[in-house]
């Protein structure tokens, strides 16, 4: 069941003074990733922070360089007002080694026209006897310097109390249990952040052509009729990931991590340059995470892909045999009609077969196909039950496991996904001797 927040608080500052670091201290997670060189975070990212009994929305933002030119830049910075201007409380973090930027002030000058709730933060402050290094902060006219270390710890238990006493005690709902929880897979610059604003109607997440610009997993809320699902923007995930290094190989970690965690996962592909073996990797990332799969055929508008021809590659290499749709990303074409699919594998992902019907299924499979044998030993399939589900596994007692041969198991597989409508789920089934 979902229950109330105490609010939302916002992290924001210029590049590199160690927002993400004091996002993953206060939450005591290592969700955002963190690295020497600047401007790593770029999209919002929603965590719920936990501290004496209580929960709240903690919104880490990209560093708000205002006079950098690059698109980019700007579009990181318009993240960061979206953040302000829905939050309870602003976190405005400073780095205080460094001392007063021209950047910081022009961040100041935006909060102070925001009329928000304001803790600056001055940050970095590693050694406690250092704290005055806080005190010409309090030139930026927002209140009294909160002096702390987000890397050691030191100050960050202070901090929390104070969020906790300043935040209005009424927030948005935390999503529960019964949400359907989806990752978007893919290569990069398939369209995966474009994707995820098509579903949510905004400009939720940034858009660039510029390969890797999305790096942390952004999990967002998205309520259609009575289903909530969490939607997840990853990485892009790339070939030989054993030699990726620094930012890339953390994104990419995460990215694994997102599908770990998901009950769905949208595999990506950008139908205009057709089917590669990499999108079909990236499939496979899926299936080992135990999600139920469905494959989206992103540019559907400007590709040359044949429908029937992708259906036939995929069912062919993907044991999963998940559907496939085409979407178009840009004009929001097929995107409902995704959702809809989502929600029936969600159902199948979580669903438990009557053992009856199994039984009766199991009774079919019997008449159907003469079993494997062995020195004049035929397999018998006597009975079988659903032990789990999310996603489902099955155990089928057979008079002897030795006899099922990898064929007769794969047709086994495949006959349950026919009969129950469970193309695109992850089936296991594990064939045990009677007692």
């Amino acid at each position: 069941m979902s229950t109330d927040l105490l609010g939302t608080v916002a992290v924001v500052g210029f590049p590199n003074v160690g927002k993400s670091t004091l996002v993953n201290r206060l939450t005591g997670s290592r969700s955002a990733v963190v690295h020497e060189t600047p401007g790593v975070t770029r999209d919002r990212k929603e965590l719920t922070c936990e501290w004496s009994g209580h929960r709240f929305r903690l919104i880490d933002t990209g560093g708000v360089d205002i006079v950098d030119p690059s698109p980019l830049t700007g579009q990181v910075a318009d993240q960061a007002r979206a953040a302000i201007a829905e939050a309870d409380l602003i976190l405005f973090v400073v780095d205080a080694q460094i001392g007063i930027t021209p950047g910081d002030e022009e961040i100041a000058a935006i909060l102070r026209r925001a009329r928000k709730p304001v803790f600056l933060i001055a940050n970095k402050i590693d050694d406690p006897g250092n704290e005055t290094a806080a005190l010409e902060f309090h030139r930026l006219g927002l209140g009294d310097p909160i002096a702390l270390s987000s890397l050691h710890g030191h100050g960050t238990g202070d901090l929390l109390d104070l969020i906790l006493a300043r935040l209005p005690g009424t927030g948005p709902a935390e999503v529960g249990e019964e949400a359907i929880r989806v990752a978007i897979l893919g290569r990069p610059n398939v369209g995966k952040s474009s994707l995820l604003n098509a579903l949510l109607g905004e400009e939720r997440v940034i858009v660039s052509a510029t390969p890797g610009t999305t790096r942390d997993p952004i999990d967002t809320v998205l309520r259609r009729g009575d289903r909530t699902f969490v939607l997840v923007d990853t990485a892009g995930l790339r070939r030989k990931r054993r030699a990726r290094q620094g930012i890339e190989y953390y994104s990419e970690l995460r990215a694994l991590q997102a599908a770990e965690r998901a009950d769905v996962a949208v595999v990506l592909i950008d139908a205009s340059e057709g089917i590669v073996d990499h999108d079909l990797t990236v499939a496979d990332v899926a299936r080992k995470a135990q999600d139920s799969t469905l494959v989206a055929l992103n540019k559907w508008d400007i590709g040359q892909l044949g429908i029937e021809d992708a259906r036939a590659r995929i069912a062919d290499r993907l044991r999963q045999r998940p559907p496939v749709v085409t979407v178009s990303a840009t004009t929001g074409r097929g995107v409902s009609r995704l959702l809809d699919y989502v929600e029936r594998l969600y159902d199948k992902h979580t669903a438990r077969l009557p053992t009856p019907e199994l039984n009766r299924f199991l009774g079919d499979l019997r008449e159907s196909r003469q079993p494997p044998s062995k020195k004049g030993k035929s397999l018998n399939l006597l009975y079988g039950t659903q032990t789990t589900v999310r996603p489902p596994r099955f155990r089928f007692f057979v008079n002897d496991p030795g006899l099922v041969t990898r064929d007769y198991g794969y047709w086994v597989e495949n006959q349950l996904r026919e009969r129950f409508e469970m193309n695109g789920v992850p089936v296991s089934i594990d064939f045990v001797r009677k007692t």
